[in-house]
């Protein structure tokens, strides 16, 4: 199983399974987390959601091994173009972004490129003090497509969104929480006892306040999420389109 699924109380804990790749994101993982997280949204026995990583990493994004070399940048069979996969990729973004319910990413290791999108459509995040953020899909002539650029721009704001998004550069634990990309850090010994606890102490009030209080906060956001996810859904495919990713993806 690419994604494993355990209920503690009112918290349902998911955590991606691919622990001997970083937890990279491929075909399977891609579909059956949607399924996770709408189930977790859907049970009226589930108040909070976790998100997690088996292993050393939460997740090392997007598998390079199903990148296409060739005119196609996704290598998928069942979506026409890449059009069409990047768009049913960023519903599911907006999906999670738009759950009811308030979700959790417990990170730790390596987050990169759509870990890092993934992270960052979570409501609170909190890193052990190994973690390793970055959006590197510059170095291999792409960008972000599920969310990275509007989200690191509302959470660190703009100059570090580019810095990050321009360079590649890995940030450790300790700058991302000086810049808000994450709320808290701990030891990595520390991190599930610490987020699980985070989720219980939500769990525990009021539930139909605690979901309006993300809605309030969420409503003020959603209008630019959604516009920069579609400007990245663009502009990914025409840089798949560019015969510099080809020859980047070659080399």
């Amino acid at each position: 199983m690419a994604i494993l699924v355990e209920t503690s109380q009112r918290v349902r804990v998911i955590s991606l399974n691919r622990p001997d790749r970083h937890n990279a994101l491929d075909d399977p993982t891609l579909d059956e987390l949607p399924v996770a997280l709408a189930d977790a949204s859907a049970d009226p026995a589930i108040d909070v959601i976790l998100l997690r990583g088996e292993g050393r990493s939460f997740c090392s994004g997007r598998d390079m091994s199903v990148i296409d070399s060739g005119e196609s940048g996704i290598d998928n069979a069942r979506y026409a173009n890449n059009y069409e996969y990047i768009r049913a990729a960023q519903d599911h973004r907006l999906a999670l972004l738009g759950s009811a319910k308030p979700v959790v990413a417990a990170l730790k290791g390596h987050v990169i490129g759509g870990g890092l999108e993934l992270a960052m459509a979570a409501d609170i995040r909190i890193a052990s003090t190994d973690s390793k953020l970055s959006l590197p899909e510059v170095l291999y002539g792409i960008s972000t497509d599920t969310g990275g650029a509007v989200l690191a721009t509302i959470l660190a704001g703009p100059s570090r969104a580019k810095l990050m998004l321009m360079t590649g550069r890995r940030i450790e634990a300790q700058q991302a929480l000086a810049w808000g990309l994450v709320d808290e850090i701990v030891e990595p010994e520390a991190l599930d006892e610490a987020a699980l606890a985070l989720c219980h102490e939500i769990a525990q009030r009021n539930n139909p306040a605690v979901q309006i209080s993300k809605q309030l906060v969420d409503q003020t956001w959603e209008g630019a999420i959604k516009n920069g996810l579609r400007s990245e859904l663009l502009a990914q495919v025409a840089l798949f389109a560019d015969p510099a990713f080809a020859a980047r993806a070659d080399a």
